[in-house]
């Protein structure tokens, strides 16, 4: 029983080396979502949450950018040229959302959707969130080739997404 219990086969599966996993609380997870008896089935269901709050947090990174910039600069021209509607029209915040068309609010709900389809289509290198697009995530830009800062980079990215899920 002591060479089953003790078996390298059987031990937890560890996510303390993962990206994401920065002081001072490590790899944190109180309601223990990581923990399976089956080792494989962890790994799977890490990965699937790692890709799910990667995308979380660039959804609400972008939401924040979309907060702030209103406030300095507006979009010229018309959000709805039938409903003599401008961009300058729309107030910030909460307040903006009941002035969005219907119209609007659907181009908004599909594109979204067109996203979501490609890159859940999309297979993830070893590098997860990783959808083959450059820095930024600008279509065929230049990659960051050095391992190194690519780690930085992507934990910085991470860590970012969760402030702003946050805010």
């Amino acid at each position: 029983w002591a060479n089953y219990a003790d078996s390298p086969l059987r031990a937890a599966a560890d996510f303390s080396k993962e990206l994401g996993v920065t002081p001072p609380l490590g790899f944190w997870d109180p309601l223990g979502f990581s923990k399976f008896e089956n080792t494989e089935l962890a790994k799977l269901q890490f990965k699937r949450r790692r890709v799910v709050e990667i995308q979380h947090g660039r959804v609400a990174m972008l939401a924040c950018i979309g907060y702030i910039v209103p406030e300095y600069v507006r979009f010229p021209g018309y959000c709805s040229p039938s409903m003599n509607l401008a961009f300058t029209d729309i107030p910030n915040g909460l307040k903006g959302a009941a002035m969005v068309p219907l119209a609007g609010w659907l181009q908004i709900i599909t594109f979204v959707g067109i996203i979501e389809v490609l890159n859940l289509q999309a297979v993830q290198s070893d590098v997860l969130g990783d959808y083959g697009y450059g820095a930024f995530g600008i279509p065929y830009g230049k990659k960051i080739e050095d391992p190194e800062k690519k780690k930085k980079s992507l934990t910085a990215e991470i860590n970012n997404g969760r402030l702003a899920m946050m805010a």
